[in-house]
């Protein structure tokens, strides 16, 4: 049974990491013709542009995106609780919904920051892929590289925002254990 469990959960899991990653894109003001953009805004269109006629956007923010990545994450909590426990709590579903949501957006800042650092080691003049990561990324880095500088053309930002998403992670975590 768990072997199932971990298939539902990967399948759910990184659907809902794409459809986040279309709301993050759309927040940050993403590049939209880079390749990666254009593979997330196909994969989740086919969910996202029929919401999108009942859910309008709110200020620049993609509100449809929002409410799919949560429709995905009550569906993965729902089946979980039907398949593990043969019984559906709506209360503890809508719960699980929100915490499951919060838990994969900061499972993808963390991805998304340890890929930008792989590739900024690796890649030789421009990648499409590093463009659209140093985006994403870069809001949340400034801030720490004006806190801590570059010292010795190393530079800490990513590793300081990394051991401060695993913090929140844990702490969060443990709060809603």
């Amino acid at each position: 049974m768990n072997a199932f469990k971990f298939l539902i959960e990967i399948a759910f899991d990184l659907f809902l990491m794409v459809v986040l990653l279309r709301f993050w894109l759309q927040l940050a003001k993403a590049d939209f013709y880079n390749p990666l953009s254009q593979f997330i805004v196909k994969a989740t269109s086919p969910l996202v542009n029929p919401l999108r006629k009942i859910i309008p956007g709110f200020a620049g923010i993609d509100i449809a995106s929002l409410v799919l990545g949560f429709i995905i994450a009550f569906a993965k909590v729902s089946v979980i609780m039907l398949m593990m426990y043969s019984a559906w709590d709506p209360v503890n579903a809508l719960l699980g919904s929100v915490v499951t949501l919060i838990k994969e957006a900061i499972n993808l800042v963390f991805w998304v920051l340890i890929i930008r650092a792989i590739l900024s080691w690796v890649s030789q003049g421009y990648n499409p892929m590093e463009a659209v990561f140093h985006q994403l990324t870069e809001p949340m880095l400034k801030p720490i590289r004006k806190i801590i500088p570059p010292i010795g053309g190393l530079d800490l930002s990513v590793l300081v925002l990394i051991i401060s998403i695993q913090f929140l992670q844990i702490l969060f975590l443990d709060l809603f254990r």
